[in-house]
């Protein structure tokens, strides 16, 4: 999994563009699904699925990076499972593989800005002290003179919150801050990520979007992260450049009247950008590597409705190798958790899938790539998808299975968002468990995995995460369990595959996955949107498709 979110906007535009419209709900599942999937008997094995996370995560794979030796056995390694199967090659023109072209950036040199203000002033900007400035997909080198800064707000647009109003930033740089208002509630929503925010300057014309980060050590991993490579899908949209200030900088720059503007955007909606009554200049100059990626698709052709899509998703990627290796002489980050177990539970769904009743409706299995650099493989699947997203039922994410003992919870991020967690829940009932949220709100963990870019293009998604309330000592014992998880293996070199996994809490959750998804399958329905979910307009706007 990763921890920022995706820069996903052409289908994001849709999303919010049709917000004001009234959710149309969705019929429950019909009994016969229901009954079918209850009464199936899926046959998961912990032993397989150790097997191939040892095979995923070992050395030879070399951290699984996008386009290396490690996609190469890794998807080789996925192709002869499904094969073996039976299953379908499920890519365009019988291919097992949809090609992900990827684009890494990396600075040449530390890019220079510069801002004049009414007094005609130049003032020099410090890259990583006053500012950060990365370039935008199009273009690695940009230069710019002076092009007029306005302040956005929020740089939000929706139906109850309009930053924007009338306003054209054609050739304008807008800074926006991070985040979004407490009207808006403490939990990250969609309105606040960077997905959105880019998508509105955009669509106004802006060729700069810089974030105003307000905070110390939010500023501080900003500069952090300025210097490192940055991937993108080739093609992408963008502004010409990207960046971030911090409050003393726009301070400097704005003055009295960007501090009154700052106070009222924190409150309210401004409703139309504020003049800063300075022009920037910016020169940044950026190498580019083109990097030859694949998702690999897979899937079981639906028996009655077979142009109708159910899909389970799990990135096979991960982060490569260290720059130095540690005192042990370690220097692969082998991602046994992340994600090679989550790849393990697509294989095994699959061989589940395949052993049980046959799915009425097509059961696609899809590997996205890239993930761990911005969500680009599901992106770019979205962005083009094999099979139409108005005619896919639903997206079902693998990421990261719950190592743990047997629990009370079924966790999943983003708990009221879609139907799906209703019949998820009728089944958890069966097992004495409960479906709750992750227990971290506040992260925005939905927008910042695989299901999301599905999300983004209407279609009901869920993804399970490790439960906290263990059956032997309850959240006491469970939250300090899986918060030490977290600190020990994520990203960390230490997440090799490991012959102890308790794998009781991942078996439980992959038997619910499956009748999940079968009822999807089997269900004349399609799950819908809860009536609050920001995805549910793009949804409605082709409900014709399903008819």
């Amino acid at each position: 999994m990763i921890l920022r979110r995706s820069s996903f906007v052409a289908l994001a535009a849709l999303v919010l563009a049709a917000c004001a419209t009234t959710p149309v709900a969705g019929p429950a599942p019909q009994a016969d699904a229901f009954a079918v999937a209850s009464a199936a008997t899926p046959q998961f094995s912990a032993q397989r699925l150790s097997d191939h996370i040892k095979y995923l995560a070992s050395d030879q794979m070399e951290g699984r990076f996008p386009g290396l030796v490690g996609e190469r056995l890794t998807l080789a390694y996925l192709q002869a499972q499904y094969e073996a199967m039976g299953l379908e090659p499920g890519g365009r023109d019988g291919s097992w593989l949809q090609p992900v072209d990827l684009v890494r950036f990396t600075p040449q040199r530390a890019p220079t800005a510069a801002w004049t203000g009414l007094d005609a002033a130049r003032h020099v900007l410090t890259s990583g002290e006053d500012i950060t400035l990365r370039a935008g997909a199009a273009d690695p080198v940009v230069k710019i003179a002076g092009a007029p800064l306005v302040f956005a707000g929020y740089g939000i647009s929706g139906p109850t919150w309009d930053d924007y109003g009338t306003a054209d930033l054609t050739g304008k740089v807008v800074v926006v801050l991070r985040g979004q208002p407490d009207s808006m509630g403490a939990d990250p929503n969609f309105y606040g990520s960077t997905t959105h925010k880019m998508q509105e300057a955009l669509k106004r014309g802006a060729v700069g979007v810089i974030t105003l980060q307000d905070q110390d050590g939010r500023w501080r991993r900003a500069v952090g992260g300025a210097a490192r490579p940055q991937m993108t899908i080739k093609g992408a949209e963008d502004a010409r450049f990207n960046g971030a200030i911090n409050l003393a900088t726009a301070t400097a720059i704005g003055g009295a009247p960007f501090g009154a503007a700052l106070a009222k955007a924190k409150v309210g909606a401004l409703g139309g950008t504020v003049d800063l009554a300075a022009r920037l200049d910016v020169d940044i100059a950026e190498t580019t590597e083109v990097i030859h990626s694949n998702n690999l698709l897979a899937k079981i052709p639906g028996t009655e409705r077979p142009d109708e899509y159910v899909f389970y998703s799990a990135h096979w990627d991960h982060v490569g190798k260290a720059r130095q290796p540690n005192a042990d002489g370690d220097d692969i980050f082998n991602g046994a958790w992340d994600n090679a177990s989550g790849t393990a539970g697509l294989i095994e769904m699959a061989r589940a899938f395949k052993a049980g009743p046959a799915p009425k409706r097509t059961v696609v299995f899809l590997h996205v790539t890239a993930e761990e650099q911005g969500l680009l493989g599901s992106e770019a699947y979205a962005a083009d998808p094999v099979y139409p997203l108005a005619k896919t039922a639903a997206d079902i994410n693998i990421d990261m299975l719950p190592f743990t003992p047997a629990t009370r919870d079924v966790a999943i991020f983003g708990i009221g968002k879609s139907e799906l967690e209703d019949t998820l829940a009728r089944f958890a009932e069966v097992q004495g468990r409960v479906v709750t949220g992750d227990g971290y709100p506040q992260e925005g963990f939905y927008y910042r995995s695989d299901h999301f870019n599905f999300a983004a293009g209407g279609v009901p998604a869920l993804m399970p995460w490790t439960g906290r309330d263990f059956v032997e000592g309850g959240i006491d014992v469970g939250k300090p369990y899986y918060e030490g998880q977290m600190e020990r293996y994520y990203h960390k070199l230490t997440d090799e595959w490991r012959a102890d996994y308790d794998f009781t809490a991942a078996l439980q959750n992959l038997d619910l996955l499956y009748r999940l998804g079968l009822t999807v399958a089997d269900s004349e329905s399609w799950p819908a949107w809860k009536p609050t979910a920001e995805f549910n307009p793009i949804r409605d706007r082709t409900a014709d498709q399903r008819r």
